[in-house]
C-alpha cells in the first residue's frame, strides 16, 4: 500500500528565525505523526533549509530547486552536493512559478532529474497546465509532454522513488481549487501514464500528490480518491497551528 505525502511549499516566505520557530515547534507534532504511515515535509527557502532541517530531523526537508551540475559558473544557483552537505533529502523540481518565471523548461527538469537520482535523493516533479490550457481542454496533453520530456531517460526502478505533484497552475494562489474529480481524474491519468511508459508494477508505487489551493477544509476528500496519495500544499503550510490541522484533517 503506498504511503500518505504531504509537504509544504514555503515559496519565497520565511526568514531564517522564522524558520527556525516554526521547526522547534512543529517537531513535537512530527514525531507523533511520523510513527504512521505518511510523509510530512516542508520545502524552505535556501536560507532556511539548514536550521530546519537541524530543528526537525524527523520530517522531510527538500529544497525548492537544485542545479544540475555539481558546481560551475551558475550565479545563484545551489548544487546538489551543497544541499547533501546539509543533510537535505530532495528538491522540487518544476514547480509552475519556476516554469513561469525561470522559464524552465522541460528538458532542464530532465536533467535535474537524472542528477538527483544519480545522487540518490528525492526528487517532487511538477506537473500541470494553465488556465489558458485547461480552457482549450489540453490538460492531459501538456502534462504528458512535461512527463515524457521530463523522465526521458530515467528507468523505472528510478521512478517508483518518484512523487510527481500535480498542480493545477490557475489553481495555485487563487483560491479556486480543482474539484476532487478533476484531481482525480488527472492523477488517474498520470499513473495510466506511467503504466505505459514503464509497466504496471511501476505505476502502482510512484507517488502522486495534488497541489492547488489545498487547505484544512479541503484536504480529505482529495486524499480520499483513489490516485491521489498525497499534497503539495502552499499557503495553509505556513503557520504551525494551520499545518498541523490540515495534517490531521487528512488522516483522520
Amino acid at each position: 500500500m503506498r504511503k500518505k505525502i504531504i509537504v509544504g511549499n514555503w515559496k519565497m516566505h520565511k526568514t531564517v528565525k522564522e524558520a527556525e520557530a516554526f521547526a522547534k515547534a512543529f517537531y513535537p507534532f512530527a514525531l507523533e505523526v511520523s510513527k504512521k504511515d505518511v510523509i510530512v515535509g516542508v520545502a524552505p527557502a535556501y536560507l532556511s533549509l539548514d536550521v530546519v532541517k537541524k530543528n526537525a530531523t524527523n520530517m522531510l526537508v527538500v529544497a525548492q530547486n537544485c542545479h544540475y551540475e555539481p558546481k560551475g559558473a551558475f550565479t545563484s544557483d545551489i548544487s546538489i552536493p551543497m544541499l547533501q552537505e546539509l543533510n537535505i533529502d530532495g528538491s522540487l523540481i518544476g514547480h509552475s512559478e519556476r516554469r513561469k518565471y525561470q522559464h524552465e523548461s522541460n528538458w532542464d527538469c530532465n536533467k535535474k532529474l537524472h542528477a538527483l537520482f544519480t545522487n540518490k535523493m528525492l526528487p517532487i516533479y511538477c506537473v500541470g497546465e494553465t488556465l489558458d490550457e485547461y480552457e482549450a481542454g489540453k490538460s492531459k496533453d501538456v502534462v504528458e509532454q512535461q512527463l515524457k520530456e521530463g523522465l526521458d531517460g530515467i528507468g523505472g526502478r528510478y521512478v517508483k522513488q518518484l512523487v510527481i505533484a500535480y498542480e493545477p497552475v490557475w489553481s495555485i494562489g487563487t483560491g479556486k481549487n480543482a474539484s476532487k474529480e478533476i484531481a482525480q481524474d488527472m492523477c488517474k491519468f498520470i499513473r495510466e501514464l506511467i503504466g505505459k511508459l514503464y509497466n504496471q508494477d511501476v505505476a502502482s508505487e510512484v507517488l502522486i500528490q495534488y497541489g492547488g489551493s489545498v487547505k484544512p477544509e479541503n484536504v480529505k476528500e482529495y486524499l480520499a480518491c483513489p490516485d491521489i496519495d498525497g499534497v503539495l500544499v502552499g499557503g495553509a503550510s505556513l503557520e504551525v497551528e494551520g499545518f498541523k490541522e490540515l495534517i490531521n484533517n487528512a488522516l483522520d
